[in-house]
């Protein structure tokens, strides 16, 4: 079983804050270089001073992952820096509410050019690499909100569905060229996403923890765990799939 990144390269789009730091911080604390990428470039690299600090190997490379050139950029970067890419998370995401009729095309195209062209834009300049390599772990993130229905926040659960899908066509197609590629599904997590979605509201704070059967609602490192074990060698024999990490929200 394999506990250790050691010398493994790890690229995490959505790395400033929330879960994709939090899992820069893990996988660099087992050995990995990690590509440190977000569109906020104070935020990402105090990720990476704070990587170093604790003796790991990191890097910041700005990009917007709605924009394809970017991507491209940060892939080529990525290589052209360390070698290869042996882990990818695609991690970064955006948040949206609203009810159907009052949905404008300016809302649906800033969540879908994030959530779903960032994801396969991300997915389209990695595979190459990782089919040259010979292998490689795509992880992707999508919510519990890509397995049901939610009122007020259509476009971003239609935005999730269509990472599942993406997560599972990836994986058929290079599931015997040795690339891996699934998906992690978060409840609602404690980052800076939940607290814009809340708005610190104590009233929607409540609403939300009591939507989880535990009774609360989780930690970043309760996701970066998750990821790091479908990113290992012990979850060499998965692929396909979207592991529920909710304290028990979709077994309602």
């Amino acid at each position: 079983m394999q506990t250790s990144f050691q010398n493994k390269v790890v690229l995490i789009t959505g790395a400033t804050s929330g879960i994709g730091k939090t899992s820069a911080l893990a996988f660099a604390k087992a050995g990995a270089k990690v590509v440190v990428s977000g569109r906020r470039e104070t935020e990402g690299q105090a990720v990476v001073a704070e990587i170093k600090a604790s003796g790991g190997e990191a890097s910041f490379v700005k990009a917007d992952v709605a924009v394809e050139a970017d991507v491209a950029a940060l892939v080529a970067k990525t290589v052209a820096t360390y070698g290869r890419i042996d882990v990818a998370f695609n991690n970064a995401g955006i948040e949206s509410t609203g009810h159907i009729p009052d949905v404008t095309e300016a809302d649906y195209r800033r969540v879908f050019d994030i959530n779903v062209w960032g994801v396969l834009s991300s997915m389209k300049h990695e595979i190459p690499v990782m089919l040259k390599q010979g292998g490689g772990v795509i992880i992707n993130t999508s919510s519990v909100a890509g397995h049901i229905g939610m009122g007020g926040v259509g476009v971003y659960v239609a935005s999730k569905h269509a990472v599942e899908g993406l997560t599972k066509s990836a994986a058929m197609e290079y599931a015997k060229q040795g690339i891996r590629v699934n998906a992690v599904a978060p409840a609602a997590i404690e980052t800076e996403m939940f607290d814009r979605f809340t708005g610190g509201n104590e009233d929607a704070l409540n609403y939300m923890r009591n939507l989880h059967p535990v009774g609360r609602v989780g930690r970043s490192e309760e996701i970066a765990n998750p990821v790091l074990f479908l990113a290992s060698d012990a979850a060499s024999f998965i692929t396909g799939i979207s592991l529920n990490v909710d304290g028990g929200f979709l077994a309602q």
